[in-house]
């Protein structure tokens, strides 16, 4: 199946905590880095989610944000550190690569945000991704 989803990254669930309806799932990247996602139980049981399932972790571009440092005192579980590689920026929006241990990110984000950020190849920056915008699909 072919995906319009750039961001697409491998790893090995490590745990699966249910509730009622929703689930977090805990998936470690290649890189040994640690990504929360929330999905359905139904899902869970749909794909066969458990401890040692190998997944692709599947965010849309404009669901990461980027800030230029560590965040605290925020609710988002997810913040990747990774460095830019790229900003093209075209009216209104700008497309944002970053290299993260284990693969690449694109962040679509205002071109306003990315001028105030002063984005640009090599700079610093933490991808933030809600639990909550994170799909899963078995690999």
């Amino acid at each position: 199946m072919s995906l319009s989803i750039r961001n697409q990254l491998p790893g090995t669930v490590t745990s699966v905590t249910t509730g009622e309806v929703m689930a977090n799932v805990k998936v470690r990247l290649s890189s040994g880095l640690e990504l929360t996602a929330a999905v359905t139980v139904e899902a869970v049981k749909e794909l066969g989610l458990s401890a040692g399932s190998n997944v692709r972790a599947l965010v849309k571009s404009t669901e990461v944000a980027l800030a230029t440092g560590p965040v605290a005192g925020l609710s988002i579980r997810n913040q990747i550190p990774g460095t830019v590689t790229d900003v093209a920026t075209g009216g209104a929006m700008a497309g944002v690569k970053v290299t993260v241990d284990g693969g690449e990110l694109t962040a679509a984000i205002t071109a306003d945000a990315a001028n105030d950020l002063g984005l640009a190849a090599g700079s610093p920056v933490i991808a933030l991704i809600k639990s909550t915008e994170i799909s899963l699909a078995t690999a």
